[in-house]
């Protein structure tokens, strides 16, 4: 029977620098979006789902998220500090690892935005995730569909939801949603300090234990400011 996580990880380290000039003095996981921070409609998400605890790392203005989330309690938040150094993505769950715990983890991008269609799309990620078939679970949205996105996807599926990589000069269905449940042991071979969750997401490929769900609504993504309006126009748009 599938078991939703308990904890989740939301990354909030990064620079933002596309999203300039709205982020020299505001770090990006706290640009408002739709009425509310991007880091609050992640962590509202996680909160809807049910898990307790969420992880969220800093680095650039960190005081600012710091202080943000201090007095929330659904989820209760703890602070993965990164301020010392630069880990990338991959680094970021390394170093996270001890307040994430022995179980799968949700693991959050702050830039992502989805409207959910019928049913949440975190609870779909938990009743699809097969610890016995799968190391990581990826949320996919449509390439051609998605909101903020020009690029050529990230991923080929199968119908059993076994994920190919795009080759180079590629154009493929799906794009990774910026959400996944993720089995901690895949970390255990990590390279130390910096480096991108695509290395660990291609090993675990390789080994055919990487699978994708579809999105079920609408993805935005969020990586300039002019992608603020596009996302702005779609929630309008779901709620009228």
């Amino acid at each position: 029977m599938p078991v939703t996580p308990t904890t989740a990880m939301i990354l909030a380290a990064g620079f933002g620098q596309r999203m300039r000039p709205l982020t020299d003095h505001l770090p990006k996981p706290l640009v408002p979006v739709a009425g509310k921070p991007l880091l609050d409609h992640a962590l509202d998400r996680v909160a809807a789902a049910g898990v307790p605890t969420a992880v969220v790392n800093v680095h650039y203005l960190a005081d600012q998220i710091i202080a943000h989330v201090a007095g929330r309690a659904h989820p209760r938040v703890e602070i993965s500090d990164e301020r010392n150094q630069i880990l990338g993505t991959g680094g970021g769950v390394v170093k996270a690892l001890p307040l994430l715990g022995d179980a799968p983890f949700f693991h959050i991008n702050s830039d992502t935005l989805w409207i959910d269609g019928v049913r949440p799309n975190l609870s779909r990620l938990a009743e699809a995730f097969d610890p016995a078939r799968m190391d990581i679970l990826l949320l996919l949205a449509p390439t051609a569909a998605s909101i903020g996105y020009s690029g050529s996807g990230d991923y080929a599926m199968a119908p059993d939801g076994a994920l190919r990589r795009r080759k180079e000069n590629q154009v493929v269905p799906f794009v990774y949603a910026g959400a996944a449940i993720m089995t901690p042991s895949i970390f255990r071979e990590a390279p130390a300090g910096e480096f991108s969750l695509t290395k660990i997401f291609d090993a675990v490929n390789e080994r055919e234990r990487l699978f994708g769900l579809r999105l079920d609504g609408t993805w935005m993504h969020v990586g300039t400011p002019d992608a603020i309006a596009a996302a702005e126009d779609a929630y309008l748009a779901s709620v009228a």
